[in-house]
């Protein structure tokens, strides 16, 4: 039975070679702890000349007795104790008497005693309980100096071929084994993971999830995004789950043809080895070279893409709320198929809650919701909170109105929202037809004109639904988020300076299915309201058409499928005949036209279609010449002329922000700074937000554009 070491400090004068961990001895009045070679330095060849040992300590040489040299300013690349000055030697007595803990010295140190290591490791082969005892040390020092490029490489390149070493009596299961490799890659593919997953198909065994996410992570052409690393344990869970569902039984791997095959020289320079690399039961199978192989690492990719899709807003979660994990939110936000993985009461408290609330009709104040996902009250609503909140509820399977992605305007902190059942769970709410975006803002105008006498009969009621359900080119689901919004519309009725803003970015060609809208809606009870004439009429100089058409367009209960006049023809050279203007019928309704109108939808979602997409891929034209208004008023014109653009919208990419900056002549980290610095001084908040481009604070951009617009009115 082995004695256990000595806890009493040596004199090092008659110690030669060894020392083992457990074991304390002074020299030159510092006393440490061992796992370092004392003596005199044996030669390092067998004619008794040449270098000495660099890692032995060697009591007899001189150690300064005061000063330092914790900068390494007189340690050579590769220092050995015998060669280097005494005011080094002193500083390497003084780290060792420390514990070997100060990572603040210079790495040449720390080499100094890992040379010891590795000799002791590979060349006296010590039992395997000392190895692994060497082993936990240079793990230990490779995390202590994990900053330095050299120590990192030189430690995992020693830790590589300890794993091989001690491979011969690990199980390839051992969890240990795989966190190992795990926290010791490098830029390569780690030789002991080669060496494992070799061993493997040498033995015709199948790899689980487990060893193809560690081959992918280890790989160097890896392609991560950050979901894979803000929330590793969940891609792990979501990658093992897919990997599962595509190979049951385990992936197989052909066999290559490269054999495996390592040679280790020393950090130290001093010797080399070789390992003899085998598999199977008798040891006697040669270990294929996994280097080159393609396929796996294609295949790993495209789980690991996956899965980083689906984290993706989860993810993004974290970002903005590092301490979010665990929140609903945070726990709505990731993929039903890790619900069962990581479980969470507070998330079946919210579906019982939800499915309360839509059985009481659905209206719920704006500001609860966020509170309840967030845990805490917020001062304000923006954005991004509405849409992780609809995006949350939504992978529970219930909707939320208004569309924070689509809709015109979000709603503000004192007024509701409307929820309501989906039917089912939904991954991506920002994936929509065009026809169901412009069919939401079809709904915002006409409810504007249903909005526009004060009251809202149930006929118009009954025409709106009616439109929704006729919508064509949407999805059901598409279909349940209009009535949704339409409920929500009627609520809160959208205001003109949004709708101005939109209006304003139509083109002539698009005016006709937007006059049919507004028309049909005004006719929808059989009254015209003189209010419901005066909203329309401002709709109609919104998009720049006479508003003489408006009453034309009413009492035919139609609008014209042809060429509108402008202006009155004025006599010119003899050309062709210019075609009769047509004339809008006198008298009754025509209600089978209303009906059309109502029920036509296709051309206008297709039309409005266009009118979103272009707003999302928009090159904004130069910003309007008007004068400088008093709402911009402490910005020079080239930033006045900025945000009288930004304002127009709810977010803009990087790239739009630069361009439109760039039109202005100005850079836009400046640009950024200068108008929120405005911003804060005149709403003591900032005008633009940065998430996914830049969000603009729309209860700024609102009081900004309510100024501009009352020369409109």
């Amino acid at each position: 039975m082995p004695q256990p070491a000595s806890r009493t400090a040596r004199s090092a004068v008659k110690l030669q070679g060894w020392v083992r961990q457990g074991e304390r001895i002074t020299i030159a009045g510092r006393e440490f702890e061992g796992m370092v070679y004392v003596g005199t330095p044996p030669r390092m060849n067998s004619h008794g000349y040449g270098e000495k040992c660099r890692a032995y300590i060697d009591p007899s040489l001189s150690v300064a007795s005061s000063d330092s040299d914790r900068n390494g300013d007189g340690m050579s690349y590769w220092p050995g104790y015998s060669t280097i000055p005494a005011v080094c030697r002193a500083t390497y007595l003084d780290w060792l008497e420390g514990g070997r803990r100060d990572a603040t010295v210079n790495p040449g140190y720390m080499f100094l005693f890992f040379y010891g290591l590795e000799r002791r490791f590979l060349v006296d082969q010590p039992p395997e309980e000392e190895k692994k005892e060497i082993v936990a040390e240079v793990e230990r020092l490779k995390a202590l100096f994990a900053q330095n490029y050299s120590v990192q490489r030189y430690l995992g390149e020693f830790l590589d071929i300890a794993r091989i070493v001690a491979m011969g009596g690990m199980p390839l299961d051992d969890p240990a084994l795989k966190q190992s490799i795990l926290d010791n890659r490098s830029w390569d593919l780690p030789f002991s993971l080669k060496f494992a997953l070799g061993r493997m198909i040498a033995e015709s065994k199948a790899f689980d999830a487990e060893w193809l996410h560690l081959w992918l992570m280890c790989h160097p052409e890896r392609r991560l995004r950050t979901p894979a690393e803000r929330c590793g344990e969940e891609f792990k869970a979501l990658f093992k789950l897919k990997f599962d569902a595509l190979y049951p039984d385990g992936l197989k791997v052909r066999t290559p043809r490269k054999q495996l095959a390592m040679n280790y020289r020393a950090a130290s320079s001093e010797f080399s080895c070789s390992v003899n690399l085998t598999a199977g039961e008798g040891r006697d199978v040669a270990v294929p070279d996994v280097s080159d192989l393609r396929s796996p690492i294609q295949k790993a990719q495209k789980i690991a893409d996956e899965s980083m899709d689906e984290l993706d807003k989860f993810s993004r979660y974290l970002g903005r709320n590092a301490d979010g994990r665990g929140s609903i939110e945070a726990q709505a936000l990731l993929p039903a198929a890790l619900w069962g993985l990581f479980p969470s009461a507070e998330l079946q408290e919210l579906k019982k809650w939800v499915r309360e609330q839509v059985a009481a009709g659905g209206l719920v104040p704006a500001l609860e919701i966020v509170s309840r996902m967030e845990g805490s009250s917020p001062d304000k609503l923006g954005k991004r909170q509405l849409t992780g909140a609809a995006d949350a509820l939504a992978r529970i399977g219930f909707g939320m109105a208004p569309d924070p992605r689509f809709s015109l305007r979000g709603p503000r902190i004192d007024e509701p929202v409307v929820i309501f059942d989906l039917a089912e769970t939904v991954e991506q709410l920002e994936v929509v037809s065009a026809a169901y975006r412009a069919a939401l803002f079809e709904l915002a105008l006409a409810t504007f004109v249903a909005h526009s006498d004060s009251k809202i009969v149930e006929a118009e009621r009954r025409a709106l639904r009616d439109k929704v359900e006729a919508t064509v080119g949407i999805t059901d689901l598409e279909r349940k988020r209009l009535h949704a919004n339409l409920k929500w519309y009627l609520e809160v009725p959208p205001d003109m300076s949004w709708l101005r803003t939109r209006l304003k970015e139509v083109d002539a060609e698009h005016h006709l299915a937007l006059r049919a809208a507004v028309v049909a809606t005004a006719h929808a009870d059989s009254v015209i309201q003189s209010e419901e004439v005066a909203c329309i009429e401002k709709i109609y100089k919104a998009l720049g058409i006479d508003a003489g058409l408006v009453y034309a367009d009413l009492h035919a209960g139609e609008v014209p499928d042809g060429p509108v006049r402008v202006r009155a023809a004025e006599a010119e050279a003899p050309g062709e005949r210019i075609p009769a203007e047509p004339k809008a019928r006198v008298g009754s309704l025509d209600a089978a036209r209303i009906a059309a109108i109502r029920t036509d939808t296709e051309r206008v979602s297709n039309v409005l279609g266009e009118i979103f997409a272009a707003d999302d891929d928009a090159n904004h034209d130069a910003p309007r010449t008007h004068a400088l208004l008093s709402a911009l008023a402490g910005l020079d014109h080239r930033h006045a002329a900025l945000v009288d653009l930004l304002v127009q919208r709810g977010n803009w990419t990087q790239e739009e922000f630069a361009g439109i900056a760039g039109q202005q002549g100005l850079l836009p980290s400046g640009a950024l700074e200068a108008i929120n610095e405005w911003a804060f001084e005149k709403f003591d908040e900032a005008l633009l937000d940065e998430y996914d481009g830049y969000d603009v604070s729309q209860d700024i951009a609102e009081a900004l554009r309510a100024e501009m617009s009352k020369g409109d009115n």
